[in-house]
């Protein structure tokens, strides 16, 4: 890595003085995948006689990955922070933190059951975890629950 850094500086050190002695251009290029939008700075030369002596040739200066967006909420929905009180692959029990007195017993939505499936098996929620369940105001089907869980003892 140290190597290609050190090549990369000495050639966009080379590129900036064809620049300014005049013989050539410098001109951005933005490549855009589905993947990744990459903007790579390119030296020009500006008439053939002097394409002879300057080298046409990319600097690839950083890849910069999209912005995924995040997956929005369903209309009317809300998160409650709670407790956890017992976990299973099935059921999720929980107390409210805001009450102590409101327990709820969440089910889990289709795309959620192999997320929990897959934490179980690492060990999953443990009493007394800190949790926020994304769900629907009179339904008990959680669609998204965020908390770290504890090492399994």
């Amino acid at each position: 890595m140290k190597n290609y850094r050190i090549f990369a500086a000495s050639f966009a050190l080379l590129a900036a003085l064809a620049v300014l002695a005049g013989h050539a251009k410098a001109q951005s290029v933005t490549v855009v995948t589905p993947n990744k939008s990459v903007t790579v700075p390119v030296v020009v030369p500006t008439s053939p006689a002097s394409a002879v002596g300057t080298v046409v040739a990319p600097v690839i200066t950083r890849v910069v990955d999209l912005v995924t967006l995040r997956h929005p909420t369903p209309e009317g929905s809300e998160w409650v922070k709670a407790e956890v009180i017992h976990a299973d692959a099935v059921t999720l029990i929980v107390r409210e933190r805001a009450n102590g007195y409101a327990i709820h017993t969440f089910n889990f939505s289709s795309d959620l059951q192999p997320k929990m499936q897959a934490m179980l098996d690492k060990g999953g929620f443990q009493y007394g975890d800190k949790v926020s369940v994304l769900m629907m105001p009179g339904q008990t089907v959680a669609l998204r629950v965020h908390g770290k869980p504890s090492k399994s003892l």
